[in-house]
């Protein structure tokens, strides 16, 4: 696997030319096909022992990349509405979404599977994940913050 870019720093990709072993230099901008809407989130995750990766967010699609070496991971159709922002936790195992459809989500970021729904009263704009992982933080139009327990079972709502 090709070693971490910094971001703004072309990555080195292995294979040149065809039938060449040299790394070809990327150039910037990057162009990465995947959304049909504009993209309004994108978040990479800390450096794990499989490489850092990037999750972007636009009208009710996710998308995964492979950072060091822009291997597409997968795409999926997460909210039924606008995916107004994405993160992973600190290990990118789990990612949390935040939609207009009145949802954050939280995800297996391996396979794709949800693991819960946590419903609001109104569109969910932003969303992150504590460096613990114990805690998850959600934003809105409801003008709340919440503050969610991931450690728990049921994932109860501690603060809002």
């Amino acid at each position: 696997m090709a070693a971490a870019a910094a971001v703004g720093e072309a990555p080195a990709v292995e294979g040149g030319a065809e039938g060449s072993e040299a790394p070809r230099e990327l150039r910037y901008p990057i162009v990465q096909s995947g959304h049909d809407r504009p993209v309004v989130d994108l978040c990479f995750s800390p450096v794990t022992e499989d490489g850092t990766f990037l999750v972007s967010s636009s009208l009710g699609r996710v998308n995964f990349l492979l950072w060091d070496d822009l291997d597409w991971i997968g795409s999926f159709d997460a909210h039924n509405g606008a995916v107004w922002g994405a993160c992973f936790n600190n290990d990118a195992t789990r990612v949390a979404t935040a939609s207009a459809d009145f949802q954050a989500r939280l995800y297996d970021a391996v396979n794709g599977d949800l693991i819960h729904t946590f419903e609001h009263k109104h569109v969910v704009k932003a969303i992150a994940i504590s460096r613990d992982d114990e805690r998850m933080l959600t934003g809105g139009k409801d003008k709340l913050l919440r503050v969610f327990d991931l450690k728990a079972v049921d994932y109860p709502l501690l603060a809002s």
